[in-house]
């Protein structure tokens, strides 16, 4: 059996309105059910935008959720801590998703440790401490140069020429006399009576170097402190004089001691005039690294480095620290391995959105046909309604047909033409909205003109049978003519 669609179904729609006497303008009456059917779609439609709208929210939310991070430093009066509490500062004016919470310890190395055992996410590090093992470099805040310095008329000539002197380390703790023995440790200067002693930064140099005092003074300086430092200036201006010995052995060194490098002392970096050093001179020297865990995420390693490196005026603490901040090294053979994050924005290679997260958004994706098709497949069990086929309402049109014989008045076959007629209104109005399919149209169509002929024909046979009665009834009136 051949089916009605597209043209075919819509001529026949119109020759049904033909031959049942409807009008499709008699079909705007709002209750009904097609319309109800278009209620529950814009529903429907409805409550799909509102859940995409929540959809899209919760991504944005998620995507724009501000993180915490925690940055562990010493005591608040220290430099690290400082700097930390201004770093939290500037990224808070320049990330939108980034906040730093400082977490202060009793000193530097047990903040380090707090950081080693996962309590931190950020600290600040120098290279010559034990380097975490989930440590990643996010820039380079400082450089630190060893000052070797001697009373100018008995100046220490070389490292060597330390053993059996008394030597001055200036540090606020006991770092700088540690390095310091680690550097000397091939000169076995403990054997012969050497003695190395910590004293506070803020000593007078000449004090130190006075006669009969101590023979020389290490000082281990962060670079923005010695530029601007005009102690050197002064004691060198003094009847004492100054003096800067060169360490020959600072390739060596860089190799030996772990976290050391081999630096340069620029000519007149301590004093313009008198000029000290009279000469570029060679020194050993190490570096302050803002570190974070590595398991911290590409996008806010990027976010930390951008902040970092384009904010170095904002970031230096008053002359004294945090002003040589550069890029961590990013070299596979890096002492402290830069973060993936830093490393692709100082390499600029940062990520573009869609290749960070399009792993995510084609799972993302294929998640979301599943849970479409689920809950399309869950709203069409409880809301729609199957259509009913035509060729199976041809059956109602037989039994409709099957009352004519049964009919014996004309009451009773008005009644069965509004049936037909209702029935008729049902098909073309489901037609419309697709409450009825057009499986078995042609059947429906057929049993249609065979019960409507059935009605007439029968309507007929009832007009002529009551007209017969009506002659039967009348009286018979005999005319006899009369014989001339």
């Amino acid at each position: 059996m051949r089916f009605f669609r597209g043209s075919k179904a819509s001529s026949f729609l119109d020759q049904t309105e033909e031959l049942g006497g409807l009008s499709f303008s008699q079909l705007d009456d709002p209750e009904l059910p097609w319309l109800r059917n278009r209620r529950q779609a814009l529903l429907f439609v409805i409550a799909t935008i509102v859940l995409t709208a929540l959809a899209v929210w919760g991504i944005r939310t998620w995507f724009k959720e501000t993180s915490v991070l925690t940055f562990a430093v010493g005591s608040p009066g220290q430099l690290e801590a400082r700097f930390a509490a201004k770093f939290a500062t500037v990224v808070a004016n320049n990330s939108a998703t980034l906040r730093i919470k400082v977490v202060n310890y009793p000193d530097n190395e047990k903040a380090l440790a707090a950081f080693d055992h996962r309590q931190a996410d950020l600290a600040i590090l120098r290279t010559d401490s034990k380097i975490p093992f989930r440590a990643r470099a996010i820039a380079v805040l400082e450089n630190d140069l060893l000052l070797m310095l001697s009373p100018k008329g008995k100046k220490i000539t070389s490292l060597a020429q330390l053993k059996g002197k008394k030597i001055a380390v200036l540090g606020d703790d006991d770092r700088n006399e540690a390095m310091l023995r680690r550097t000397l440790l091939s000169y076995d200067l403990a054997s012969v009576g050497t003695t190395i002693q910590t004293v506070p930064t803020d000593t007078a140099l000449d004090k130190l170097l006075a006669p009969n005092n101590f023979a020389a003074a290490i000082a281990i300086e962060h670079l923005t402190k010695i530029a601007h430092d005009k102690r050197y200036e002064e004691l060198a201006k003094s009847p004492m004089g100054l003096a800067v010995t060169s360490i020959d052995e600072a390739p060596a060194i860089e190799r030996k001691v772990h976290g050391m490098t081999d630096e340069k002392l620029e000519l007149g970096l301590l004093s313009a005039a008198p000029v000290l050093p009279e000469d570029d001179l060679e020194t050993i020297g190490l570096q302050w690294l803002l570190v974070t865990q590595s398991s911290l995420s590409e996008p806010k390693g990027t976010d930390l480095a951008r902040i970092v490196l384009e904010n170095k005026s904002e970031l230096t603490l008053d002359d004294a620290f945090a002003g040589q901040i550069a890029p961590a090294d990013t070299d596979k053979g890096a002492l402290v391995a830069a973060h993936k994050g830093a490393a692709a924005y100082i390499d600029d290679d940062t990520k573009s959105f869609m290749d960070r997260y399009s792993d995510i958004i084609y799972i993302a994706l294929a998640a979301g046909s599943i849970i479409g098709s689920i809950f399309i497949g869950v709203y069409t069990a409880f809301t729609r309604v199957a259509p009913e086929k035509a060729g199976e309402l041809a059956t109602t049109l037989l039994e409709i047909g099957g009352k004519i014989d049964t009919a014996n008045s004309n009451e009773a076959l008005d009644a069965l033409q509004d049936e037909l007629e209702a029935l008729l209104r049902q098909v073309v109005v489901g037609l419309r909205n697709g409450t009825v399919s057009g499986d078995g149209l042609d059947s429906f169509r057929l049993s249609y003109e065979f019960v409507r002929d059935t009605l007439a024909l029968h309507r007929e046979r009832l007009a002529r049978a009551s007209a017969r009665a009506e002659h039967r009834d009348e009286p018979v009136v005999v005319v006899t003519k009369a014989a001339s």
